[in-house]
């Protein structure tokens, strides 16, 4: 039988990768670290090229040397997993609440999350007649300080935080509305922490406006921001309750408890 065009080929085609693979999972097998010789025998390679990866991989901090000679898996690993985890979680527990959502306002649900200086958007409830053409697939990208998502995430940031994204991006605009001065930005965070909602009023894109909610974990940390995109002149304000509902439902699935006050 032919193997098909797009099938994944077994093992990798660059060889020093495989070698990596083959060192992690060397790695994994063990709860404790790993002698230098001991990975050598086990994956068959010299020990001087295992050496060389290694430390290419400690580098990376994929793998962490707690003594010399001796090599165990790193935290980037588990900091990547956590992210694959919270991604794939928050998505699951956020698909059905905005279908209905979408089902209600006739209009883009999106679902983002931070990545650095940007906004990731990972799903989306659309469809044909909401009559705004969807300019950003899943996967698309956008500054925080543009978008409702991103102005939550800038909201919980501290001070000297906030001035160091201002400094480090030099806060570009895209449309006329675009907020691109410190202290504007800062009055419209402010409004935010204090509502709990954040808006894009045609800063991202002319003649679209968006309101969004936070979503956030069971360590009560913000983990990902809901949307409503309309075009300007069809932005409800009737939704935004239903719209702070579904978040607190999508919340609440992830194990989000309210602090309550104390008397």
């Amino acid at each position: 039988m032919k193997k098909p065009d797009n099938a994944l080929p077994a093992t990798p085609t660059v060889q020093v990768i495989e070698r990596m693979f083959n060192l992690l999972e060397i790695l994994a097998s063990r709860e404790e670290a790993v002698s230098l010789k001991e990975i050598s025998e086990k994956s068959g390679l010299h020990p001087s090229t295992a050496h060389r990866i290694l430390n290419d991989l400690a580098t990376g901090r994929f793998v962490d040397r707690p003594a010399a000679g001796n090599y165990r898996l790193g935290m980037r690993l588990l900091e990547l997993g956590n992210l694959v985890k919270a991604r794939l979680n928050v998505r699951d527990a956020a698909l059905t609440p905005m279908r209905e959502l979408h089902k209600l306002t006739q209009q883009p649900v999106n679902l983002s999350m931070r990545q650095g200086d940007e906004i990731v958007y990972v799903e989306r409830a659309y469809s044909e007649r909401s009559g705004m053409q969807v300019v950003r697939a899943i996967g698309g990208r956008a500054p925080l300080h543009l978008t409702s998502v991103g102005k939550l995430f800038l909201a919980f940031d501290d001070p000297q935080r906030l001035r160091s994204y201002a400094t480090r991006t030099g806060l570009p605009g895209q449309t006329r509305n675009s907020i691109t001065q410190l202290p504007i930005l800062e009055r419209e965070l402010s409004k935010a922490r204090q509502y709990g909602i954040a808006r894009d009023n045609e800063e991202l894109e002319l003649g679209v406006r968006c309101m969004a909610a936070g979503i956030y974990d069971d360590q009560n940390k913000l983990v990902a921001g809901l949307s409503i995109s309309a075009p300007a002149d069809r932005l409800e304000e009737h939704w935004l309750p239903k719209l702070q509902a579904t978040a607190n439902e999508i919340s609440t699935a992830l194990g989000y408890r309210p602090v309550q006050a104390k008397n």
